[in-house]
This record gives structure tokens, C-alpha cells and sequence, in this order.
């Protein structure tokens, strides 16, 4: 009996697995893809929940391809960059110029230190922008017109 249980608990693992793993296969990570306006709707990490971080306006990037540039507002600084991006790999440590008006809370500090800590990305149904650590989502964003 005990290892009729084992067996189960070890298949419905696997199984789980996989369901995983095809989840994971459907996002597609194109840097044709990557341009556009996107907007925050999920950060990791902060045990503030994600509206008391941005509880006026949520951050934002924009992706321009053309130029390998990329801008945005982190709620309440805006600031711009050097895109380094390929189409898996993408990273946010090269210096970026932003303004340094004083933003309440910490919600600025939270998004600027998770971005760059972003290696990766997927994007899903060509809507969703996930930035990851990793193999792990850190950050989503939603495409913005």
C-alpha cells in the first residue's frame, strides 16, 4: 500500500511537471516582439502589496527597437537608456540617465533594483512582457497602445 502510494505521488509529480514545462514552452521570447509601451501590473518581492507601491500611477517602460533605446517612469521619475536586449536576453545595467524628483514610498526603489536584476524574457500572446531572474518571473507588464 505504502509504495502503491509512493508510485502515485512520484506520477502525478511528473505529470505536474510537464503541464510545467508546456506552460512555460508557449511564451515565446522574439525581440521583434519587445517594442512598444508596456505597463506594470506585477513585481516580485515586496511584501507591500503592488497598488500601496503605486497607488497613483504604475511604472512604465517604452521599447524602441529602431533607436536600441529604452524609457520609461518608475511612478514618479522618468529616465532612459541604452537597450541591451537580444531575443531571450535582457539586461537593465548599463548607466541610464532619470530625473530625481523626491518620489514618497518605496515603490521607485523596488522597481529600479528588480530591473536590474532581470536577465531574461518571455513574452505571452504578444501582451504580456515577463522579465526574469532566472528561470523565475520577476516582473510582468501589460502592452499599452
Amino acid at each position: 500500500m505504502r509504495r502503491t502510494t509512493l508510485l502515485l505521488l512520484a506520477v502525478t509529480g511528473t505529470l505536474t511537471s510537464c503541464n510545467t514545462l508546456k506552460n512555460t514552452v508557449d511564451a515565446s521570447s522574439d525581440l521583434s516582439k519587445l517594442g512598444g509601451n508596456w505597463e506594470l501590473n506585477y513585481i516580485s518581492g515586496p511584501r507591500i502589496a503592488f497598488n500601496g507601491l503605486y497607488p497613483g500611477k504604475k511604472p512604465v517602460l517604452t521599447i524602441d527597437l529602431l533607436e536600441k533605446r529604452v524609457n520609461g517612469n518608475t511612478s514618479c521619475n522618468s529616465f532612459f537608456g541604452k537597450l541591451v536586449a537580444d531575443d531571450t536576453s535582457i539586461n537593465f545595467n548599463e548607466p541610464m540617465a532619470m530625473t530625481k524628483m523626491a518620489c514618497p514610498g518605496e515603490g521607485e526603489n523596488i522597481f529600479i533594483n528588480t530591473l536590474k536584476k532581470v536577465n531574461k524574457y518571455t513574452i505571452t500572446g504578444d501582451t504580456t512582457l515577463n522579465f526574469m531572474m532566472g528561470d523565475i518571473a520577476i516582473m510582468r507588464f501589460k502592452k499599452v497602445k
